[in-house]
């Protein structure tokens, strides 16, 4: 049975990725910060014959990810899905907190779930994949963009430098 893991499933893509994936052979793990919408994505997976566990917890959370994620163990597949947009200004005009929101989930919270995901992987040694969902503004700049693009930017970055970090261990990495 394929285990699965997909951050941020409470909406769009991580709701329509768990989904897709969803299947008799699989568990698929969902995260999220809205455990009513965990809850029924979690009844919708089950429907499909998948095993299906709801993780409700903020990736910004260090020690949230730690207390959630440690205890899972090996997963097959790593889909970080979490992430958002908020506060489109011009660079003279954003707000700070807006710019710690994007950067702490599109970031570091992709960097800590990350971590303990290709650990499990590691330590099991039996390869894995790991699929960072970036965006073309990760390389392709716009107007009032210019902090969600830089997050973005990282991702694709990371991804790169992961493939690298985790190729001898069979880790895939995609984004």
């Amino acid at each position: 049975m394929k285990r699965i893991l997909v951050t941020g499933a409470t909406s769009g893509i991580g709701r329509a990725t768990a989904l897709k994936l969803a299947a008799p052979d699989t568990e698929i793990i969902i995260t999220g910060r809205r455990m009513d919408r965990l809850e029924a994505l979690k009844a919708e997976v089950e429907a499909k014959g998948a095993k299906c566990m709801a993780l409700n917890f903020d990736v910004r959370s260090e020690a949230e990810c730690i207390e959630h994620l440690t205890p899972l163990g090996r997963v097959d597949i790593l889909i970080n899905n979490a992430g958002l947009a908020a506060g489109l200004e011009h660079i003279d005009r954003g707000d700070s907190r807006d710019w710690d929101a994007m950067i702490d989930t599109n970031v570091k919270g992709l960097l800590y779930v990350t971590k303990i995901i290709s650990h499990a992987m590691v330590e099991a040694g039996q390869g894995g994949h790991i699929i960072n969902i970036g965006s073309i503004a990760g390389t392709e700049p716009y107007e009032n963009g210019a902090v969600y693009c830089a997050s973005k930017h990282a991702v694709h970055a990371i991804s790169q430098a992961m493939r690298a970090d985790l190729l001898s261990a069979g880790i895939k990495v995609g984004e």
